[in-house]
């Protein structure tokens, strides 16, 4: 009878709160820095003393088949009812990263070999329901003492630590230390669903030339173009394809881009390695123009993953347009 009460109180759906991406970085004691992780957003609701346990994503698509671990120690551990939000992640090293969680999106019943090939941790920031009461009003800071001691953070279940202050330090290391970068958050804040400035997103990104081999037509409004195929040189002097860019552009540099880019056409790709995009709606061009553009990362398929347009480049040879590799102590 308890658990069946623990269960009709607790809610059906509950809105997430999202982060707005900026450039601003700041060190402010007004505000706390968390990591930002590469995985995929859930919300957890647990009826407590080992009841029932739905695992949603943001979308509302029910994963607790996908993640077995999570749910069970979620059913374990928790003592009371609660709805908490995290984020599913799997790691590659020290960093966690999409495509590896990718290997286990999908599977409502995952074998015991992808299980322990793929494991995966739930990172908890916040509780929006403890104790049978709403806690989305409290401030960001009483909430996390609430979290704290709702759950016992063991096994794949993991409290996300966060820092006072130093934002923009924390930001320098983040990034030298290959992490997608921070969510900033205002320490006296309520949970807000949907998406604020109270969470700010500092995104990581690294950046490096590429050559210019095409581009594909406009949709829409857009005028000029829709997106650049960028590509780079390797050890055997062919071009390699590195994906496409379609952001950064205002409308200006649309129309003088695809200006100078009509007068370079050709008939054949420039590209001599990498898989190529679908023919449709390409042009390709002359590699003769260099742009700049910035990136979170490389994919394991050797494409950019988030670029973003930065601008064109006169200072550099095509020629030695190289895939940049960071060495060890370098910052991204």
């Amino acid at each position: 009878m308890a658990e069946k009460k623990a269960q009709a109180r607790l809610p059906g759906w509950m809105d997430p709160e999202l982060a707005t991406l900026t450039r601003d970085r700041f060190s402010n004691p007004a505000w706390i820095f968390e990591r930002k992780l590469d995985g995929e957003r859930c919300l957890a609701y647990v009826a407590g003393g080992g009841g029932e346990v739905r695992l949603m994503t943001r979308n509302q698509h029910q994963i607790t088949s996908t993640f077995p671990e999570v749910a069970d120690a979620l059913a374990a551990q928790a003592t009371e009812e609660c709805v908490v939000d995290g984020e599913i992640v799997a790691f590659d090293g020290s960093e966690t990263r999409f495509e590896r969680l990718q290997q286990r999106l999908g599977q409502a019943r995952p074998s015991q070999d992808l299980l322990a090939h793929v494991p995966v941790f739930y990172y908890i920031f916040d509780v929006l329901h403890a104790g049978g009461r709403d806690v989305r009003p409290l401030p960001l800071t009483e909430r996390k003492q609430i979290l704290r001691a709702t759950l016992a953070f063991t096994g794949p279940l993991r409290f996300t630590e966060h820092r006072d202050t130093e934002g923009e330090a924390f930001y320098r290391e983040a990034c030298r230390d290959g992490w997608e970068g921070l969510i900033a958050k205002r320490s006296d804040a309520p949970y807000r669903s949907g998406r604020t400035k109270d969470w700010l997103k500092f995104k990581c990104e690294s950046g490096q030339e590429f050559v210019i081999g095409g581009f594909t037509d406009p949709k829409g409004s857009r005028s000029g173009f829709g997106a650049l195929l960028l590509g780079y040189y390797n050890s055997d002097g062919r071009l390699v394809y590195a994906g496409k860019v379609g952001t950064g552009f205002n409308e200006k540099l649309l129309r003088s881009l695809h200006r100078s880019m009509a007068r370079l056409e050709r008939a054949t790709p420039p590209f001599g390695a990498g898989p190529l995009p679908s023919p449709r709606g390409v042009h390709w061009v002359e590699p003769r123009l260099v742009g700049e553009v910035g990136f979170s990362e490389w994919t394991d398929a050797g494409e950019l993953r988030h670029p973003r347009f930065q601008g064109l480049r006169d200072d550099k040879d095509p020629a030695e347009v190289v895939r940049e590799v960071a060495s060890s102590g370098d910052e991204a």
